[in-house]
């Protein structure tokens, strides 16, 4: 897919992968949303808007795309759903509320964002939906469990989608990133982030790349992992 002109969504707009992605969009000239709870600080560009979302909530997902839609355009042909989050603890001191918090953001969010733009590139025949799953996703990880079955479930999800949509021009690609330097391990208690991480920037690269394949072909599942990590 040649991105210039093209309108791309990107959740979880506001810091790490999610920032990287937009600003990595934005350098192959795509039209960028960016959604989320905050806004990217000191990002401005004529390309880029920013719409507040929470993606646990369907009517603002909604209102979001409307949004996106009047001020970017019609010509919506990329989702990349990255909002997300992680909370420790054992299963058996894990609380409730954070547990459906967990899976509110990473897979109900996930599926609101999917479903509200799928009849759009239906009708173009065209786009590509990159879902944000993680390491996590294909192990499982002491005091983590939350976390872990989230992913598997965005796993799963993206799974059946890409059959669901092949037929229709439509690019499903799951990415499974391990430790990637963000601030999604300043709450995570043992593990902080560090140079032998790979960077935003480096997931990024692999959105764009995924996103300009032929359009014959799309990338379906894919780990990422950093070459030399600490020890």
């Amino acid at each position: 897919m040649d991105l210039t002109g093209k309108v791309a969504i990107v959740t979880g707009a506001s810091k790490g992968i999610g920032r990287a992605t937009v600003e990595a969009l934005l350098a192959r000239g795509a039209a960028v949303a960016g959604w989320g709870r905050t806004a990217p600080e000191g990002l401005v560009h004529d390309r880029f808007k920013f719409f507040e979302c929470d993606v646990r909530d369907e009517n603002a997902v909604s209102e979001a795309l409307t949004s996106t839609l009047r001020e970017l355009g019609p010509d919506v042909q990329v989702l990349v759903n990255n909002a997300g989050l992680g909370i420790a603890g054992p299963v058996d001191g894990f609380k409730t509320d954070d547990w459906k918090l967990i899976f509110d953001t990473n897979v109900h969010g996930t599926f609101f964002c999917s479903r509200a733009v799928l009849p759009h590139m239906k009708r173009q025949q065209a786009g590509h939906i990159i879902n944000i799953a993680s390491i996590a996703g294909t192990t499982g990880i002491e005091n983590m469990a939350g976390y872990c079955a989230s992913k598997f479930a965005v796993r799963g999800f993206s799974q059946s989608l890409f059959k669901e949509v092949r037929n229709d021009g439509i690019k499903v690609t799951c990415i499974s990133p391990g430790s990637t330097q963000t601030n999604f391990f300043d709450d995570i208690p043992g593990t902080t982030a560090n140079d032998s991480m790979m960077s935003p920037a480096d997931i990024a690269g692999f959105i764009i790349y995924s996103l300009e394949t032929p359009f014959n072909f799309h990338v379906v599942e894919v780990e990422m992992r950093p070459l030399q990590p600490k020890k």
